[in-house]
């Protein structure tokens, strides 16, 4: 019986063709990306710590001052006491949410702020401020109201240049409809609505109802200016009125489309 023949004798188990590198090539790279992927591996854990310690741990990347922009009655000194950034911690950890409700909160007469980091080891705060669009009277003192009805602040002295809210809605006609919380808000509508020019004449907004809201102007004018509806038009006809008749003491804008001035 023949034996086998040398290409029979020479070939190993598992490789058709008889070359044994065939059969040992796939373990051959196994073998060489074990290394490289746990060269990989490392390098990973090691590109992760380093950047968690320059975020957290270095000297380099740590809160080293606050800067202020925005105040106008508020200083920044008190502002930035009341955010209460924390001087050298990691700038990363810096709660800037935390720090705006805490301003908000603290700070009424903030209407907005943002908290930014500013790297490398700053904080900024821009603050916005709200400014008054009427005044209330009570107790000898003046609160400060802004343009959306918010009641920010109280003044022993009215500040300049803002007028003052008379409620007298004590008629049935003003209270049984109309709380004054409601009329409150009406009058501070008409006040974001006077034209500039007006606004900045206007001594005070007299509310008797939803609808007999009327303004007191420097040297004895007056203004009926009705609701608060149409405020847009109202302004127009203002100022057409204010143009066409400078020498009347007494407008009538509630109905836009028929505005009307008398008096002397």
């Amino acid at each position: 019986m023949a034996g086998p023949t040398t290409a029979e004798h020479g070939a190993r188990p598992g490789s058709e063709s008889g070359h044994p590198e065939e059969a040992d090539g796939p373990r051959r790279r196994f073998r060489l990306a074990r290394p490289r992927r746990l060269i990989a591996l490392i390098a990973a854990v090691l590109l992760a710590a380093g950047v968690i310690w320059l975020l957290y741990g270095s000297p380099w990347l740590r809160v080293g001052g606050v800067s202020t922009t925005g105040t106008e009655v508020l200083t920044a000194s008190r502002v930035e006491s009341v955010a209460a950034v924390p001087l050298g911690a990691p700038l990363i950890s810096v709660d800037t949410d935390a720090i705006e409700a805490r301003l908000r909160r603290e700070l009424p007469r903030i209407d907005r702020v943002e908290v930014d980091r500013s790297w490398p080891n700053g904080v900024r705060l821009e603050v916005v401020e709200r400014k008054p669009a009427l005044l209330i009277k009570e107790n000898g003192k003046f609160i400060e109201m802004d343009v959306k009805g918010v009641r920010f602040a109280t003044a022993d002295q009215a500040p300049k240049g803002v007028p003052l809210l008379e409620l007298t809605a004590g008629q049935p006609a003003g209270t049984q409809r109309f709380p004054a919380a409601r009329l409150t808000l009406e009058a501070v509508r008409v006040r974001g609505e006077l034209p500039a020019a007006v606004a900045k004449d206007t001594k005070a907004v007299r509310v008797r109802s939803y609808d007999s809201i009327s303004l007191e102007l420097t040297g004895g004018r007056t203004v009926m200016w009705g609701s608060g509806e149409d405020g847009p038009a109202k302004a127009r006809a203002l100022t057409a009125l204010l143009k066409a008749a400078p020498k009347a003491g007494h407008f009538d804008v509630s109905a836009p489309t028929a505005p009307a001035a008398a008096g002397s």
